[in-house]
């Protein structure tokens, strides 16, 4: 294991353009980021530039925007927010005594405000590729330019992903060869640190052939007023290859998050994702999933648990390109105090992808007469002897089952806890892991005792 005592200098890092006039500190997300040229690989350093003008040209997404009906692309406050600035090292102290993760892993990573400051690769297999995002850049430049970023943003946050791509210096490469299986995971943690201090993490995982990897990124925050993490992960799945991946958000709540998947799977291949959401004033999560081979699979799970007056919005798109591929997605959300939960989902079957198997299904649980929840599921078929499916429900908590529990002595309160955590924990157990499965039901049972 390594670790960095001090912050580390990252040769791909952003610095404000010293040529404007005093800019405001709550406005540095605006400002053009720039960066030592001979530093980047030149196709990454282009992307970056035009992404930047790219971020420039396009509006923030509007209230008649198809992809953000029902909820308001302005609760993400960039004018608010600077670039995280550098820890100190008592913050790299503080954020490593806090990194709780899993004992049975076979790597692990820490970044502090898109800071590298722990790695420990040792449970790898030799010839895997696992390092940082700075790292890939100078070591695997061409992996990373083939896979990078590929998928376009279909679901409606082209101006933010544009903004990451300017600003992203940070995040893991997992590149799998053919025919390897890493059978314990690979665990990231992302804290933030500062008062409106944004990150842009970047995870890219690709498999060969009939290779397997399991990853777990977790976002946290850790002091501060605000926060804000806008992260892209690209997931690519080879023939016959196995990847499950699970994107964890527990930042404060009066942070903002901003996390975007893209997936392709290719023949044989089965891709597993599982969004989380614990934190954050608003969230939104933006996954799509191309199913690009005969044989493919694909399982997009998510579980979240908004109190107060927190929103959660989700946005998903499974594409079925071959024929005899399956997706099956299911979001559960739970809803406490006035929280708002936005489900909007599609499949599409393409020309030719016959014998697709596809389904769609999103639950929600209000726990008060203020919370809501608003489902959107859709069918787009263009093709022969298909089977799809798409459904939503939305209600309270039954009285039937309220009563069982408590004529059995059990509170009020303890009733409902004990019967939310059942109907999250049917995603949750999907995943595979049962560590994680234990600790997720950990914070899931903290965030219960805030609820009530």
């Amino acid at each position: 294991m390594s670790a960095v005592p001090a912050p580390v200098s990252i040769n791909t890092s952003f610095t404000v353009s010293q040529t404007l006039e005093s800019p405001s500190p709550s406005g540095l997300l605006l400002i053009a980021p720039t960066r030592d040229e001979s530093s980047a690989s030149g196709w990454f350093h282009t992307r970056s530039e035009a992404a930047w003008t790219e971020f420039q040209s396009l509006p923030l997404p509007g209230l008649k925007d198809e992809h953000w009906r029902y909820s308001n692309a302005k609760k993400i406050e960039l004018s608010d927010h600077s670039p995280a600035a550098a820890p100190t090292p008592a913050n790299i102290q503080a954020a490593l005594a806090a990194t709780k993760g899993l004992e049975e892993r076979a790597a692990r990573f820490v970044f502090v405000n898109d800071t590298l400051v722990e790695s420990d690769t040792t449970g790898l297999s030799a010839g895997v590729v696992c390092v940082s995002f700075a790292e890939a850049l100078q070591t695997h430049g061409d992996g990373l330019q083939q896979h990078f970023m590929k998928g376009e943003q279909a679901l409606g946050s082209s101006k933010f992903a544009a903004l990451h791509l300017a600003h992203v210096k940070a995040g893991t490469v997992i590149i799998v060869p053919k025919n390897v299986v890493i059978k314990k995971p690979v665990e990231v943690f992302h804290w933030v640190v500062g008062d409106h201090a944004a990150i842009f993490p970047h995870t890219l995982i690709v498999t060969g052939d009939n290779s397997e990897v399991s990853v777990v990124d977790h976002y946290c925050s850790l002091a501060g007023e605000g926060g804000l993490s806008i992260a892209i992960a690209d997931l690519v799945g080879g023939t016959g290859s196995k990847i499950t991946y699970a994107a964890c958000q527990e930042l404060a709540d009066d942070a903002q998050a901003l996390h975007l998947s893209s997936i392709t799977a290719g023949r044989d291949a089965s891709v597993k994702s599982f969004q989380v959401q614990l934190g954050a004033s608003f969230s939104r999560s933006e996954s799509v999933s191309d199913l690009v081979g005969q044989g493919a699979r694909s399982d997009m799970l998510s579980v979240s648990l908004p109190i107060g007056d927190q929103i959660v919005d989700q946005r998903t798109l499974q594409r079925h390109k071959a024929p005899h591929a399956t997706s099956d997605l299911l979001y559960k959300n739970a809803l406490y105090g006035t929280s708002r939960s936005i489900f909007s989902g599609l499949i599409i079957v393409d020309e030719g992808a016959h014998y697709t198997d596809a389904y769609q299904t999103c639950r929600n649980l209000l726990n008060s007469n203020e919370a809501e929840a608003t489902s959107l599921p859709g069918l787009e078929i263009n093709a022969d002897q298909v089977k799809c499916s798409h459904g939503a429900t939305c209600g309270p908590i039954s009285d039937e089952e309220l009563f069982y529990l408590k004529a059995r002595g059990i509170s009020d309160i303890d009733s409902r806890k004990l019967i939310i955590e059942g109907f999250l924990a049917g995603v949750v157990e999907r995943f595979g892991n049962s560590e994680l499965l234990d600790t997720l039901v950990a914070r899931i049972d903290e965030k219960l005792e805030r609820a009530v």
